[in-house]
């Protein structure tokens, strides 16, 4: 005697009802997150438009009794720092930076993956070595090596020895792996050098990821604040971050003047992820294609 299985196909009324209620849980958990990110952003505007005796309060308030609008332009009249000049330093050096590293990581990148050379896999694992090797122990060698050559307080000792990264570079490779070989090939058969087909196949055709690169690099430049710091001794070398911190002192701290310099800070890199996020995680994807 033989029995069949029962059918347990879910009707369309059911399969519609579960994917109701899986999306509107899908919802629910993103709106979380969302405003849990959000929190952070809403406290530092909070905070900067209000007056120190509400942000210190025993009373906690949602939003400013009266909006301090003045506190705009607070961080610019300030005498002690020159915050329109770190604005600028910080603008220089992220932009240098960035276009420093997609240039020179794009290329090595480029070169490992496809300029077939004796050496090519002691080169890579020499770079990936190097993401190995923690920050504290080249700290002090680059800035003997930077200080020897003058570069403190100049925009050369701020960018020049960070113009590699070992990791953009192993992320250039990995994309170029994945890069069609045909249209490289086509380049090749009518005259161009790999420089070339870099520049007039390659470049052109990888612009989402490059704009990714960017975004991150960009990023990680002005946020940055160890080396500033130290390279940064002159205030008129100082960088944003490292303005910042010198609102915070042994007899006082000016907590709106604190968080508007802060939300001012950070403006500058909501507009640049907000303008690059479309290619942000695209590009970020495409690092997974397998050499």
């Amino acid at each position: 005697m033989t029995t069949t299985a029962p059918d347990v196909r879910k009707t369309p009324a059911q399969k519609k009802r579960g994917g109701v209620i899986g999306n509107t849980g899908l919802y629910i958990a993103t709106g979380v997150a969302a405003l849990l990110f959000l929190i952070p952003f809403y406290l530092i505007v909070r905070n900067a438009l209000m007056t120190d005796p509400e942000i210190t309060g025993e009373n906690w308030k949602w939003f400013p009794t009266d909006i301090q609008w003045g506190n705009i332009t607070e961080p610019f009249k300030d005498e002690t720092v020159d915050f329109g000049r770190a604005l600028w330093n910080s603008w220089v050096v992220a932009l240098l930076h960035t276009s420093g590293i997609l240039l020179i990581c794009s290329l090595a990148g480029y070169g490992l993956a496809r300029i077939p050379f004796k050496h090519a896999n002691k080169v890579f694992y020499a770079v990936l070595v190097t993401l190995m090797i923690p920050t504290a122990v080249t700290f002090v060698p680059s800035f003997v090596l930077v200080s020897s050559l003058g570069w403190v307080d100049t925009y050369r000792g701020l960018i020049i020895p960070g113009l590699f990264s070992g990791f953009t570079c192993f992320l250039f490779r990995q994309y170029f792996l994945g890069f069609p070989k045909e249209l490289e090939e086509a380049a090749r058969v009518d005259g161009l050098s790999y420089w070339g087909a870099y520049w007039r196949v390659v470049v052109p055709n990888s612009l989402n990821f490059f704009a990714a690169m960017a975004t991150i690099t960009f990023i990680s430049g002005w946020n940055s604040f160890l080396w500033p710091l130290v390279i940064g001794q002159d205030p008129s070398a100082w960088t944003i971050q490292v303005a910042l911190s010198a609102y915070m002192t042994n007899q006082t701290v000016n907590y709106h003047l604190i968080f508007m310099s802060t939300a001012i800070s950070i403006l500058p890199l909501v507009l640049v992820f907000l303008f690059l996020q479309r290619w942000l995680v695209q590009g970020i994807a495409q690092t997974g294609i397998k050499g």
